[in-house]
Parts: structure tokens; sequence; C-alpha cells
């Protein structure tokens, strides 16, 4: 039908429209591969045999997509195998194809047999690769390519700064910086959210300035990807400065963005602020932001507000809650101390609590000590993911506070028996634009070695100076004393932050990147070492940001 209302329409008097109708065409045809819908790729398919267009090379190609698309490789190899003499664009297809339904060994198989390869089919490749979470193969195939475009090294830096490997992604960049190939929207973004992620704001704040050279703060991707980058690594003055110097309308992520960032530093109010201000500018918030919003209430204490923004959200803007929204009321009145009525909210939402609104609500109850609420929740997580070794060790601490020893050590013991661990935890800080992990209780190399004599000597300048005294309320009780102060000095935060006093010059400011919630000891240490020292000690933990400084902390010691 098309063909020959685009034959007609090119012998009119308005042969444009034929160019027209046959974009149209081209359109509807993707349509049905964007939209994912096999049945709609099937009749796409009955229409081209229909019409004698099976063996057609653009639509042969746009049924392999089709089929790609929607997750049946089985199909797009057979319309693939059926055409005479597929181009390299076909083979793209068919590679792309095998590669989304997640057969990495049938791609690679079509890869080796294609005879001319572009650099598409290689950028295909590498992005199967770390799609499929093969790192190795993808770092192999990227430095066997002929030619490395500008998708090429964008593709290896994303991909392997959103596997966690940082290191790697900095790696990257760095070498197409020697090579001479610039740096575009992609590998700027891809390279900032690796120092986000890993609170390496020393590299970061190197990109700022090849951004600002290289011209590239017109773009607002950079400029979200440098907010979130200052904001994820501590820096919420510089954080603050990019935000209010965009060179254009700030987008929605941009201010949800700076939300976020003075809500994870405990600066509630002024989050709000920041919100209304959004408002005014006619900016329409969307569900992202109100999880930023109820955040900076939750841990700022703004229980009112929080519960008038949650009013809010569903009243003015119409936007129905999701699981995350939820999740933040839970929070909200957790951490509050309101634990029945989160026990209440929980128990009467709309929709059936996942395993992270109990986990949210059992945190509180480790927090504020209550037992009976503990065993409640932590039987309905028992149903939902019983293998998860935060809750029994929520559950743990929660007795250990209470001083029933008993039931920690039964909890301890069928972790044991079901083979259950307990998540390590691992802090990361960035000197000299090195970053440097330590694990608790590891000694294994001369890094961590200089950590523990440097912590050891901080400890009794601690003792003397600063009075302190181990909290070790959680540490089972028929151990020793000096065994339960070493258990809690041992922690990866305190071997990070010595590490950090060691190397770093005198006045520089400390920052750490914590994978698990700062215990109660090691808050109280580095309020310490801020007043001893006179330093000032960034934390970023599971869920916010501790700053230190003369001996307080941003979070007020409500965390």
């Amino acid at each position: 039908m098309y063909n020959t209302l685009i034959r007609g329409l090119s012998d009119s008097d308005n042969p444009h429209n034929a160019l027209l109708l046959f974009r149209e065409m081209r359109r509807k045809n993707m349509a049905v591969a964007n939209s994912r819908s096999l049945s709609g790729g099937t009749q796409l398919h009955c229409q081209a045999f229909i019409h004698g267009l099976y063996s057609h090379m653009f639509v042969g190609t746009t049924l392999v997509s089709v089929y790609g698309e929607c997750g049946s490789v089985g199909h797009a190899r057979k319309v693939f195998d059926e055409m005479t003499e597929p181009n390299v664009v076909a083979w793209n297809a068919v590679l792309t194809a095998c590669f989304r339904c997640g057969d990495v060994e049938v791609a690679e198989e079509v890869f080796g047999s294609m005879p001319l390869r572009d650099s598409t089919s290689w950028n295909i490749v590498l992005a199967g690769y770390v799609k499929a979470g093969e790192l190795a193969l993808a770092r192999e195939a990227f430095w066997r390519m002929p030619v490395k475009d500008d998708v090429s090294w964008s593709t290896m830096i994303v991909g392997f700064a959103q596997s966690g490997c940082f290191d790697e992604a900095f790696g990257f960049f760095g070498e197409l910086q020697r090579e001479g190939v610039g740096a575009n929207e992609a590998s700027l973004t891809g390279v900032l959210s690796a120092c986000a992620q890993a609170g390496a704001v020393e590299f970061g704040t190197v990109l700022h300035g090849l951004v600002e050279k290289g011209g590239f703060l017109s773009l607002i991707s950079v400029n979200n990807a440098l907010l979130d980058m200052y904001c994820k690594s501590g820096n919420v003055e510089m954080a603050r400065f990019v935000f209010e110097t965009m060179p254009e309308r700030k987008s929605v992520v941009s201010w949800t963005s700076m939300i976020a960032a003075l809500a994870m530093h405990g600066y509630g109010k002024e989050a709000i602020q920041v919100f209304c201000k959004m408002e005014a500018s006619g900016v329409r918030p969307d569900g992202i932001t109100f999880i930023s919003v109820l955040y900076a209430c939750s841990h700022a204490g703004l229980v009112n507000e929080g519960c008038e923004y949650f009013s809010k959200m569903r009243e003015m803007y119409g936007i129905e809650p999701a699981i995350e929204h939820y999740g933040c009321m839970v929070d909200l009145y957790g951490r509050a101390g309101k634990l029945q009525k989160a026990y209440d909210f929980v128990c009467q939402l709309p929709i059936s609590p996942n395993a992270i609104i109990w986990r949210t609500l059992l945190g509180a109850c480790s927090i504020h000590g209550n037992v009976e609420l503990a065993e409640q929740v932590k039987e309905r997580l028992s149903k939902l993911d019983p293998d998860n070794s935060g809750d029994h060790v929520l559950l743990s601490n929660v007795y250990a506070v209470a001083g029933k020893w008993k039931d920690v050590a039964a909890i301890r013991r069928s972790m044991a028996d079901q083979k259950i661990k307990k998540t390590p935890g691992w802090s990361v800080i960035e000197v000299d634009k090195v970053m440097y992990s330590f694990v608790a209780g590891d000694k294994s190399n001369k890094v961590t070695e200089e950590a523990y004599e440097k912590l050891r000597e901080i400890m009794v300048k601690l003792r003397v100076c600063g009075g302190y005294l181990p909290e070790v309320g959680s540490v089972l009780h028929d151990i020793e004393a000096e065994d339960k102060e070493d258990s809690v000095f041992m922690h990866s935060e305190k071997l990070a932050v010595a590490f950090g006093l060691a190397r770093l010059p005198e006045g520089r400011m400390i920052r750490i990147v914590k994978n698990l919630r700062v215990c109660r000891d090691c808050h109280t240490v580095m309020k310490l070492i801020s007043k001893v020292y006179r330093s000032e000690i960034v934390v970023r933990d599971r869920s916010r940001f501790h700053s230190f400084k003369d001996g307080s902390c941003s979070c007020n010691d409500y965390w």
C-alpha cells in the first residue's frame, strides 16, 4: 500500500509528499520496535511477506531490529539467515539483537562471521559486553579495535563507572586525553559520574577545569553531572556555585540534584527553600523531586513539613505516590521516634510493602531500641528476604542495646548455620588523586599497616586530650573488654581518617566514602578528631553526609 502511494505521489505535482510519506512509513515501522510489541512485529512481518518485500534489504533489517527489541532472537536470526546478501547494517542489526537478548555466545559467533565490520560493529560489541557485565571481554575488544571513536571511549568510561570500577574508568579517560581524542558530552558525564560515586573530588575538580576550558559549560547535562559530582563528594559549597552559575534555564534534574545535595547534608530547611524557588521559576517538580524533598524533611526531623509535601504531591501535582515515597514517609516517622505511627502507616499502605519499607522501619527500631516492634518487623522481613544479612545484624543490635545477649547469640548462630555472612564495611579516601580503600580488620599491605600505626597514635591522644571512651554497647558481652575495644577500633572509616591524617597536608579537608551506616563509636571518634586535630572531616555513609568540624557534626547527632 505504502509503495503504491509513494509511487503515485512521486509522479504528482507535489513529489515532496512522497518523501514525507516514506518517512512516516519508516517511523511507524520503527515505532513497533521501540514499543517492543512482538505482536506488532509479527503483523509487520506478515505485511512484508504479503507485499513481496520479504527479501527487501531495508525491510529485512527493520524486522531483525524489531524482533531483537522484542527479545525474540530466534526470529531475528531466522529473518537474517533468509536475507540473500546482508550488508553491514543488517549484520549490525542481528549482532545488536543477540546482545540485547543476553546471548553473548551467539553474538560472538555473529561478530566472528561478519565479512565486513565498521566502527558501529565494534561499538555494539563493547556496549554488549559492558551491559552483560563482561568487563574483561569489553577491555580486550576495545584494545583490539582498529579505530576508536568518541562512542568507543564513552562506552568504556561510562560502562566501567556504572559497574563500580572507578579507577579503570579514570584510566580510560586519562588514556583518551593522552591519545589526543577530544572529550565529548558522554565521556565527560561518564567520568564525572565515576567521580561522584567514588567521592573523588580532587580528580573531579580537575575535570571541572577541563569542562570550562573545552567550552562544555553550555551543556545542561555536563552542568548536572558537575553538580552531582560536587554533591556526592561532600562539597556542597561548590555544588551551590555550579547550580547558581548555570548558563541556561535550569532543568528539573538540576533543581532536584540541588535539593538532594542539601538533603544529604542535613540542610532540610534550605532544601525546602530551593524547592519553593523551583516552583516559582515555573519548573514543574516530578516524582523524583518529591523523593528528595521528603528525604530532606526526614533527615532534618521536619515531620510536619514532610507530611504537608506528601499531601501536596498528590493534591496539587497529581503525582501518585510510588513505593519510594512511602519509604520516605516511613523513614520520616521512624527517625523522629514515631515508631507506632510508622508501623500503622505501613500496614495501611494501598500497595504491598516491599522488603525495603520494612527494613527502613527495622532500622528505626534499632536506632530507638524498640525490641517488641523490631521482632514483629523482622518476622515480616523473614518472609520477603530471609537471607539478607543486614536484617539479622539490625535485630542483633536491637537485642544487644537492650542487653538480651542470649538472643544476640541465637541470631549469630542462626546466621552461621544458614551461612549468611555480614556485609563487610569498607571506606574509600582520595589522596593525591589516588583512591585508597580500607576494609574492617584487613592488615594485608603496607598502606593498611601505616593506617593502623597512625590510628593507634590517634586513639591514645583522643583518650588523653578528648576524654574518649569506646562505645561497645552492641559488642557481644562474653568477650574481654580489650577485645570489645579492638572490635570497634578496626572499623574502616577510622582507618581511612587515620590514613588521611598521615598523608594529607595539615589543614586539608578529609573526605571519606563508606558503604554502611556510620556507627555511634565512629561518629564520636570523628567529632573528637575534628576538635583535637582541628581538622574538617566529611563522611558519606550509606544514606547521608556527616560534616565534622570543631567537635560537632552537621547531622546534629540526628541520623
